[in-house]
């Protein structure tokens, strides 16, 4: 039998500086244009990732994204050292992290896939700025989205506030081409010397008390687990995609939204997997498809109007007579995020958020639509509490979910319309298999009564929007 020789070590020439590559939100290996950039001269490459969550803002990773972030970065570290290479792990400020790094390492160049959180970006452009004055080569690529926010503009050289024309734009544009990378049992190149990293432990994004113990039932964080997702959704639920995306009690989504978001699979190459069925199921590939690009569409619209993580998009909702913090709004917040409202599907999609980290997004709507409009409680509060329990959590994506749902957002749904849970479960959820599933109490008495009246609520809710200041939204037939 012929043996086959060892993989080879990729070689760099003597004496090159090396690279710094930053890890972010692009946890992975394959079709990732920083790392691509950083082989490409043959220099040593010095993979860093840095824990600084008080440089993004108010909206630093939540306790489920935490949670993911620590598999995701071990399933990272796993990966590399199969490449010869290790991740280095340290604790920010990020600028003084990377100035200390190429001092040690007498590291050249930097290279990072872009973010476009607000926070983020002003932090980005400060490091950029700092390491160019010590004289190093600073690269940033687009590793995270199809198409980059000021790339998607209309004829007047504006954003896009309505998702058709911006879907269209972005179907005439092109979708970047893989970035290529080592083939498979190529070592990344290594320095000589390695410099000090911290374990990823000392970091503490796990939970003390182990209430994520359901997440692991459910998941597999890191590039393999977002490989094998994509698979399982392209050669099975795909083709049912159109029937079954909106019914909860079926697997019929493709379940990649964090790995998405921790960038363990780039929207590059699902798009271009999902692409390939066009032929054979149009409908199906193309519905998906769309997905993909309402992401896109949340970026655009986070980064075109930055302020929208906290406020509005339509500025008549600024004044919007919310229920105000008093015992009854934290009685009524309480049992919305304990899955106790006395509504089967509300409760449902909630204890389905707290146990897996995850929710399906036609619940989502009705989860958020319950707490905008049946108690009143603003968009804003649901958003944080999205953020601290998804795993999922994104805040382009976050947010153009909520303002949607409460109507203050770009292309959002009529805050008139008040979705009926009773019904929604009804349609979506027929023989009641999501909710007993997650709700067992639901035909027994020990379920909860309703915290409020479904017409009455309604009734409420349409009072308070008919207070909005903009005449042209009054006066409209409730449906």
């Amino acid at each position: 039998m012929q043996r086959h020789a060892p993989p080879r070590k990729r070689g760099a020439p003597q004496g090159t500086a090396p690279s710094l590559l930053w890890f972010r939100q692009d946890l992975r290996l394959s079709d990732n244009p920083a790392l691509a950039a950083a082989l490409a001269g043959g220099a040593p490459v010095i993979p860093v990732f840095i824990w600084a969550p008080e440089e993004e803002g108010a909206w630093p990773p939540g306790a489920a994204s935490r949670w993911w972030l620590h598999q995701s970065l071990t399933a990272l570290a796993a990966a590399l050292d199969a490449r010869g290479s290790r991740l280095i792990v340290r604790r920010g400020p990020s600028a003084q992290t990377l100035e200390t790094l190429a001092a040690e390492t007498g590291a050249g160049a930097v290279h990072w896939n872009r973010r476009y959180e607000p926070a983020v970006i002003v932090r980005d452009a400060a490091v950029k700025t700092a390491l160019r004055s010590r004289g190093l080569s600073v690269e940033s690529f687009n590793g995270n989205l199809l198409h980059e926010p000021w790339t998607i503009l209309n004829a007047a050289g504006q954003p896009y506030r309505i998702f058709t024309p911006f879907w269209r734009a972005c179907m005439k544009a092109s979708v970047p081409p893989a970035a290529p990378m080592p083939p498979a049992g190529i070592h990344i190149p290594a320095p000589e010397t390695w410099p000090h990293s911290i374990r990823i432990s000392s970091l503490e994004l796990e939970p003390a008390v182990d209430w994520a113990a359901g997440f692991r039932d459910v998941w597999q964080p890191g590039e393999e687990g977002a490989k094998a997702q994509l698979r399982r959704f392209h050669h099975s639920a795909l083709s049912w995609y159109t029937l079954h995306r909106d019914r909860p009690d079926l697997t019929g989504t493709s379940r990649l939204s964090p790995h998405l978001h921790f960038g363990e699979v780039s929207p590059g190459e699902v798009w271009r997997a999902i692409e390939t069925e066009t032929r054979h199921n149009p409908q199906a590939a193309e519905s998906y498809l769309r997905q993909l690009i309402w992401r896109e569409f949340g970026y655009h619209l986070l980064y075109h109007f930055p302020a929208t993580a906290e406020h509005p998009l339509r500025p008549e909702f600024a004044n919007f007579p919310w229920r105000r913090r008093n015992g009854r709004f934290v009685a009524w917040f309480n049992a919305w995020k304990r899955g106790k409202t006395g509504y089967p599907l509300v409760d449902a999609g909630m204890r389905e958020l707290w146990h897996t980290g995850w929710m399906h997004n036609r619940v989502r709507m009705v989860t958020a639509s319950f707490l905008v409009k049946h108690l009143l409680i603003s968009w804003q509060e649901g958003a944080k509490w999205f953020w601290d329990t998804l795993v999922d959590a994104d805040l382009a994506n976050n947010t153009l979910g909520w303002q949607w749902v409460a109507g203050s957002g770009a292309d959002a749904s009529p805050y008139f319309r008040v979705f009926n849970p009773a019904l929604q479960a009804n349609k979506f959820d027929p023989d009641g298999v999501y909710v007993k599933r997650w709700v067992p109490e639901v035909e027994s008495e020990a379920y909860s009564r309703p915290i409020v009246n479904h017409a009455e609520a309604r009734a409420r809710a349409l009072l308070a929007w008919e207070e909005l200041p903009n005449p042209a939204l009054r006066g409209r037939v409730a449906d």
